[in-house]
């Protein structure tokens, strides 16, 4: 396998880094270089050194990072670490400017396992006409990235109809990992009652259900989506939007999630049901500045 690291003493003038490196010429004094501090990926925060995990001299603070584990055969580069965990939660952060102004701005994301390590960064890439003129409608790119700052996961959401009134214009995403290859698919089902999704292989082949309340949304309690089998019978795991407190629910948009899915599942699928996790969220939980003030 090809590696991410780059060359020993950086990347030389006249030779391009890839995504997710900062671009610096070799030698001291520079960010990144043989005994300097680890760069900072402009965009997303961190530390993106080789092992970014608890009591490395150089981690950041508040960014601990899940130490990367050993990669399985047949799996997608960075979707190693989905590999070793059963469920993820994810963690909006909150933006000053929105809360303020009230100009929507662009979401980010922490992805974490069960002992508060950082698994992956996501952030939305999306102009500001389309931020203040869709709202949560809005069709978007999410970039998610490992503790190297590169690319793993990568979102697409075509603009599609909010209503349920209007069945041949559903809410979907497009998921690929790595970026440009196409891993599966989250499709809305039309209902007239219930939210529901099917979680989809990259043949477009249902593979898992989604199934939510009738009315998602909950004072003082979580909201839970449950997920399927197939034929709709069994529960094998579940996407909860959990409640944050008056304060944060009334005033910000930020919200906090849960992801559990079987130990075994294809990595894949726990990628796609990452991308399932963000369409809930634009659909039923992200409000934009004038709903809040």
């Amino acid at each position: 396998m090809q590696s991410n690291q780059p060359p020993p003493g950086g990347y030389h003038h006249g030779v391009q880094a890839p995504y997710g490196y900062p671009q610096y010429p070799p030698g001291p004094g520079f960010p990144g270089a043989p005994g300097q501090p680890p760069p900072v990926v402009q965009g997303y925060p961190g530390t993106y050194s080789g092992l970014p995990v608890q009591g490395q001299p150089n981690a950041s603070v508040g960014a601990v990072w899940m130490p990367a584990p050993a990669v399985p055969l047949n799996c997608p580069p960075g979707l190693e670490y989905l590999s070793q965990i059963d469920q993820i939660l994810v963690h909006q952060q909150i933006e000053l400017l929105e809360v303020i102004t009230g100009i929507e701005t662009c979401n980010k994301y922490e992805l974490k396992n069960a002992l508060g390590q950082r698994i992956y960064f996501a952030a939305e890439e999306n102009d500001c006409c389309t931020l203040n003129c869709c709202g949560p409608s809005r069709p978007f790119t999410m970039k998610i990235i490992d503790n190297l700052g590169q690319p793993v996961i990568e979102l697409i959401r075509p603009l599609r109809c909010s209503s349920c009134c209007c069945p041949c214009c559903l809410q979907e995403i497009e998921v690929h990992a790595p970026p440009g290859t196409p891993v599966g698919y989250i499709k809305q089902n039309w209902d007239l009652c219930l939210p529901k999704f099917s979680i989809q292989n990259e043949a477009q082949q249902d593979m898992l259900k989604i199934v939510g309340p009738c009315i998602p949304c909950r004072c003082c309690a979580d909201v839970n989506f449950e997920v399927m089998s197939n034929d709709e019978k069994n529960v094998v795991g579940r996407i909860s939007k959990q409640w944050t407190g008056f304060v944060r629910e009334a005033f910000t948009d930020a919200d906090n999630f849960g992801i559990q899915f079987p130990m075994d599942l294809d990595v894949k699928m726990k990628a796609v049901m990452i991308g399932a996790c963000f369409l809930i969220d634009f659909m039923f939980f992200e409000h934009t500045g004038q709903d809040r003030h």
